[in-house]
């Protein structure tokens, strides 16, 4: 197979392409892949699904690409997702067990001249050596409208079977006609489980690891580097690389990790917080309790602690809505609006930068008018249903949709408010439970207007009627 990283030169120069055509180069050769000069994580890459950990979804037993890759059936795809997680790793594992001709380039880089000269070798490796190309892109979000164009004919005739990466959501960022003729895969975030399989096969790998090295990690240091990576393998494998020759071997020729060592080829510091643990309660506790307080510079500090510590953004939007229906509820209706389009948010940007959207939302959250008023009124309705069972629906309240139950009574004596000017009296509850009122609106921020207007839906409903 032919290799083409565009990422080593700002334009791909025929010459240079003709040149590399000629090597025709392996990508997975040993002897390319233990280059020393080549990072760990390009070194380690798995040849084939066999070593491929995460995206069971994807490559577990008859899922897409373990079907497509063992059928060798070729069609384009876009893969979506997080950085780190397998993208690029699993466009070279399909080129390779379809012994294709494989090209692949950033879109940060390259253009649609570019693009043009793929597809004139993708027609000589069809017509002289009755072989396939798989283009790969590389953040193919970042190609313009144009430059995603030039794909769509060739695509459509079978000239290049294309694989996009993408950390961004492609429905919004590559054009419909392309997406149209693309399979879009969803790659989920890698687990810490994931990281530690990863990370111990380099560890014991001796031919394109570190597995020569004679290398002793110290678990806190392994856990460290496991959590704070995020789920991104790439980060992960640079880090234990770095951390390893970091390590200066010892008498014996060892090189021991520790977490100090960890802490420096990371250039972080490890937190109190253990996301399965005592203190991952604490903090969230602290946080949520700091923003019903009113103190958005205390919810702002648990906020970045848990960040920092790699707690999972999404974990705390949740809490955020939670919070404010619970905490703020009709006090200010704005709030749970917010909360749930910062989660959108945070979707859609990620990380680094997702940290913004919720610090707004923190901020908002914690200096808005509170008020529990809903989830008590709930509590208070569920203790009734618990107390006092399935109580019988007043008949003038129950639908009747046959003439037999119009005979029975149900519907009969109903009001339908909106002929009476969108109010009248009408008892709604069951008999045993005439009078009781759950919901009690505070004094504060909208719940005011609420209040004043429950009032006034009350003033002349009696409920001995």
């Amino acid at each position: 197979m032919t290799v083409l990283f565009s990422c080593h030169a700002k334009i791909i120069q025929r010459e240079v392409w003709v040149t590399i055509k000629k090597t025709q180069r392996d990508l997975f050769d040993a002897k390319l892949s233990t280059i020393k000069k080549s990072p760990l994580a390009d070194r380690i890459r798995p040849r084939d699904l066999k070593g491929f950990v995460g995206q069971e979804h994807l490559v577990g037993p008859d899922k897409i690409l373990r079907r497509l890759v063992e059928n060798k059936e070729l069609v384009s795809l876009i893969f979506w997702g997080p950085p780190g997680v397998g993208k690029t790793t699993l466009a070279f594992i399909i080129a390779q067990a379809m012994d294709a001709h494989f090209v692949s380039f950033s879109a940060v880089l390259s253009g649609v001249k570019d693009i043009r000269v793929v597809i004139e070798d993708a027609r000589e490796q069809l017509k002289y050596h009755s072989k396939k190309t798989i283009l790969f892109v590389d953040e193919i979000h970042r190609f313009n409208k144009a430059q995603q164009d030039a794909f769509l004919h060739h695509v459509e005739d079978g000239t290049i079977t294309l694989i996009g990466a993408t950390t961004e959501n492609p429905s919004f960022e590559v054009n419909a006609p392309l997406l149209s003729r693309c399979k879009v895969l969803v790659l989920k975030q890698l687990t810490e489980d994931h990281i530690r399989v990863i990370m111990t096969n380099a560890l014991v790998d001796k031919e394109r690891g570190l597995g020569n090295l004679n290398v002793e990690i110290l678990k806190d240091a392994f856990d460290f580097i496991a959590h704070l990576s995020q789920g991104d393998a790439r980060a992960a494998l640079n880090t234990l690389e770095a951390a390893v020759m970091l390590a200066k071997p010892d008498q014996e020729g060892r090189r021991v990790v520790s977490l100090e060592i960890a802490q420096e080829a990371l250039q972080r510091k490890a937190l109190l917080y253990d996301k399965g643990g005592e203190e991952h309660y604490n903090v969230i506790s602290a946080f949520i309790k700091s923003m019903r307080g009113s103190d958005p510079d205390a919810a702002l500090y648990w906020l970045a602690r848990m960040l920092d510590a790699g707690e999972d953004p999404l974990f705390i939007a949740r809490r955020m809505i939670i919070f404010a229906s619970e905490d703020i509820g009709n006090a200010d209706p704005g709030a749970v609006q917010l909360a749930v389009a910062v989660k959108d948010a945070f979707h859609f940007v990620g990380m680094p930068e997702g940290w913004i959207p919720l610090a707004q939302c923190v901020t908002y959250l914690a200096c808005a008018p509170k008020s529990n008023a809903s989830y008590m009124a709930y509590l208070e309705a569920l203790r009734d249903v618990r107390e006092k069972g399935a109580l019988s629906v007043p008949f003038h309240i129950r639908n009747a949709p046959t003439p037999l139950m119009k005979d029975l009574g149900y519907g009969m004596g109903y009001k339908y408010p909106h002929s009476f000017g969108g109010y009248v009296e009408q008892v709604y509850m069951p008999d045993e439970l005439r009078g009781r009122e759950y919901y009690r609106p505070t004094d504060k921020g909208f719940d005011k207007v609420i209040k004043d207007r429950l009032a006034f839906y009350k003033k002349d409903r009696n409920p001995l009627k």
